[in-house]
C-alpha cells in the first residue's frame, strides 16, 4: 500500500541511522519540482520566502493564513515529496490555530510548524521579537494536536521557540519552553538563533525529543556530519534557494540594462548544456512530454495530426525523431 506523504515523512524522521534528513526550501511549485528532480526527500515552505517571493513583503507578519495556504496548495499539487509548511504563530490564538491546522492539512501538508512569538511575528533572526507565555503556546499545541487526530494522525507538528534572542529570552528559556512543548504533544521541536554547537548539543540532550535545525541568519553553518553527531533529526535550508534565485535574476537584469539583447545571447550560450538550459528543457520540468503523450492518447487522432503536421515550433528531443513523427 502506498504511504501518504505524512506517513513517509514520519518514517524518514524516525530513521535515526540515516538522519539528519536534509530538507530544502521550495517557495513555489517550480522549486518543489526541481527539488524532487534533484533527489531531495522533503521540501519546506517558508513564510518568509512566501511573503517576499509572492507579495514582495518582508517577513514581519504581513501575510495571512489564506495567502500562505494558497501557496502551500500549489506546491503540494506539484510534487510527490512530503511538504513541511511554516504556519507562523497559527495566525491567532489556540482557536485560530485549530482552523489554521485544518486548512494546512487539507492543503496537503505532511508537517507544519507553529512558533511562540507575539503576533504579528517576524523573522526569527531579526531584532524586536516578543514571546507569548508558555501556557498560551501549550494551549496552541494541544489545540493543533486535537485537529491532527481528527484529520490525519500521521501529520507531524513541529513547535518552534524564538526565545533565544527575544525579549526576556535566553538559552535556559529555550530549553524550558521546548520541554513544555514536547510534553504538550509536539512531535519535533526547534529553536531559532542557536549560536553554537554547544547550544545545539544542550538542546538535544536536555529536551530529549527530535530537534530540527536550520543554519541560517545568526546560526552557525554546521556541516551535515556535525549535525548528525549532535543528534539533530533534520537540517532545513529554508531561505538559500530564494537568495540564489534573487541574486541570479538581479545580475541578469543589470546585464540586460547594459547590453540589451546581447545579455540574453550570452546567458543562453552559457547555459545551453545545462539540464534546464533551453526553453523546452524548462518546460520539461512541468512535464511537457507527458502532456504531449496525453494528447495522443485522449484527443482525436485527426486533431493531433493536424496540430503537428500543419505547424512548426520547438518540441522535446524525443519528438523530433522520425519514429515519433510517424505516430501521428
Amino acid at each position: 500500500m502506498r504511504l501518504s506523504p505524512s506517513a513517509r515523512l514520519r518514517k524518514l524522521l524516525e530513521d535515526r541511522e540515516h538522519n539528519p534528513l536534509i530538507v530544502v526550501g521550495a517557495h513555489n511549485a517550480l522549486f518543489a519540482k526541481l527539488a524532487e528532480m534533484a533527489g531531495f526527500k522533503a521540501v519546506y515552505v517558508s513564510g518568509a520566502c512566501t511573503s517576499l517571493e509572492r507579495y514582495g513583503l518582508p517577513d514581519i507578519g504581513l501575510i495571512t493564513a489564506t495567502e500562505m495556504v494558497e501557496n502551500v496548495r500549489c506546491i503540494t499539487a506539484a510534487t510527490k515529496l512530503p511538504v513541511i509548511a511554516d504556519a507562523e504563530t497559527g495566525y491567532g490564538n489556540a482557536i485560530n490555530v485549530m482552523r489554521t491546522v485544518r486548512e494546512y492539512i487539507r492543503a496537503g501538508v505532511a508537517a507544519l510548524h507553529i512558533e511562540d512569538q507575539v503576533q504579528p511575528k517576524r523573522c526569527g533572526h531579526l531584532k524586536g521579537k516578543m514571546l507569548i507565555s508558555i501556557e498560551e503556546m501549550v494551549g496552541k499545541i494541544k489545540a493543533a494536536k486535537r485537529v491532527i487526530k481528527e484529520e490525519d494522525d500521521n501529520i507531524i507538528l513541529v513547535a518552534r521557540t524564538d526565545a533565544r534572542n527575544a525579549v526576556g529570552g535566553g538559552l535556559e528559556e529555550v530549553i524550558k519552553r521546548l520541554k513544555a512543548y514536547v510534553a504538550a504533544g509536539a512531535d519535533v521541536v526547534c529553536s531559532d538563533v542557536l549560536l553554537s554547537k554547544e547550544e545545539i548539543r544542550r538542546v538535544v540532550k536536555e529536551v530529549k525529543a527530535p530537534v530540527a535545525y536550520h543554519p541560517t541568519g545568526l546560526s552557525p553553518r554546521l556541516s551535515i556530519e556535525e549535525c548528525k553527531k549532535l543528534g539533530v533529526v533534520s537540517v532545513v535550508f529554508p531561505i538559500t534557494p530564494l537568495q540564489v534565485e534573487a541574486v541570479a535574476v538581479w545580475n541578469f537584469y543589470q546585464e540586460l540594462i547594459k547590453k540589451g539583447t546581447q545579455a540574453q545571447i550570452e546567458i543562453e550560450e552559457k547555459i545551453k548544456e545545462h539540464p534546464l538550459g533551453t526553453l523546452v528543457k524548462l518546460f520539461e520540468v512541468g512535464g511537457l512530454s507527458k502532456f504531449l503523450e496525453y494528447e495522443k492518447e485522449y484527443l482525436p487522432k485527426e486533431e493531433v495530426m493536424l496540430k503537428y503536421e500543419k505547424s512548426f515550433g520547438l518540441m522535446p528531443e524525443e519528438e523530433k525523431t522520425e519514429k515519433n513523427k510517424n505516430k501521428y
